[in-house]
């Protein structure tokens, strides 16, 4: 990717304006109650728009299916557990402080993303069906499993949160529109088919509104006196280092189970990707407003680490795959003609 992409820089211009112009009092009050609108509606057209068929097709390919979860949701916070572990035993006042810890230990419990794990599968010819089944999984898995790993491990670094507190307003947020869109599907679906505009706007409107509401409430409570560019940059690096972990460790998950080159393109790139989509709403009902901003700026740093690492890595699977193709093609026709 040669440049940023709108969705980030809309992103970027949210954290902008909260940091000079942030909501306060009635405003924010207001925000918030929007924030929820926009998160309802979100997850309902979600449901709406997901065919049942598709869940049932997930898990016909157990093996693939179940290594995409493996990576999402065990590799990755036993990573983030080892490295908060690695880091502050070897460097216990080089690195930034806890909240950050926090928010990338909550990035490692979040799902896959549905649109660029589809769409970077593709590009890298590998098994594009099986990815749409996978990040699908994920991504319904994960309104449950997330909140519980989230208390979980973030219970090892003192968070004090409860798995089942988290899980319950989760449900009650995400599940249940989530829940009512499946069973409107048959009137709700063409329509949130046709009209792609409706899935676009609450999608990436819910999470602009999210960002700019979050970061006006941490930037009331002083967040770029506790975060500071050095640290912003130690994000960067960790989040890279984790992507480059899971990317190989994956790699040497299909290698061991056998899979064909397709299915490991697939679990590469749907085991190594963590939802902004899912992750920014989840945080909003989770964690206290103060503490959104600071929670999801490693996850922010990641997404755009994630999309620009793995389109490179896309592009050369592909260029790879077709080479090889248009050599055996180029071969066959010899082999023909030595044929007996």
């Amino acid at each position: 990717m040669k440049r940023l992409d709108p969705f980030l820089l809309s992103l970027i211009a949210a954290i902008a304006l909260a940091s000079f112009l942030p909501c306060r009092g009635q405003m924010e009050h207001i925000l918030q109650h929007v924030v929820t609108i926009l998160i309802t509606f979100m997850f309902f057209f979600q449901g709406a728009k997901l065919e049942r068929h598709a869940i049932v097709d997930s898990v016909k390919d157990w093996k693939l299916q179940g290594s995409v979860l493996l990576c999402t949701f065990a590799l990755f916070p036993l990573l983030g557990i080892g490295l908060h572990l690695l880091f502050r035993a070897v460097f216990p006042d080089a690195l930034f402080g806890e909240d950050l810890w926090s928010g990338i230990l909550f990035l490692c419990c979040l799902p896959s993303t549905v649109q660029s794990s589809i769409a970077l599968t593709s590009i890298a010819k590998g098994n594009v069906p099986a990815a749409i089944c996978a990040a699908t999984v994920s991504n319904i898995a994960g309104i449950a499993l997330t909140p519980l790993l989230t208390g979980l491990v973030l219970g090892h670094v003192g968070a004090g949160h409860s798995p089942l507190e988290s899980i319950l307003d989760v449900s009650k947020e995400l599940l249940l529109p989530f829940a009512l869109g499946q069973i409107l599907q048959k009137w709700v679906g063409p329509i949130v088919r046709r009209h792609k505009i409706l899935i676009s706007f609450t999608d990436r409107g819910s999470i602009i509104v999210v960002v700019y509401t979050a970061f006006s409430s941490a930037v009331v409570e002083g967040i770029w006196h506790r975060v500071s560019g050095a640290h912003l940059l130690q994000v960067a690096l960790l989040d890279s280092l984790m992507l480059a972990l899971v990317l190989v460790l994956s790699h040497l998950m299909g290698d061991g189970l056998e899979q064909t080159t397709e299915n490991k393109i697939t679990l590469q790139f749907c085991g190594s990707k963590k939802s902004l989509a899912s992750g920014v709403p989840m945080a909003s009902v989770i964690f206290p407003a103060a503490s959104v901003g600071i929670i999801v700026l490693p996850l922010m740093i990641y997404h755009q680490i994630q999309l620009f690492t793995c389109t490179l890595l896309a592009r050369r699977y592909g260029r790879r795959v077709l080479a090889t193709s248009d050599q055996g093609t180029a071969t066959s026709p010899q082999r023909r003609t030595a044929t007996p």
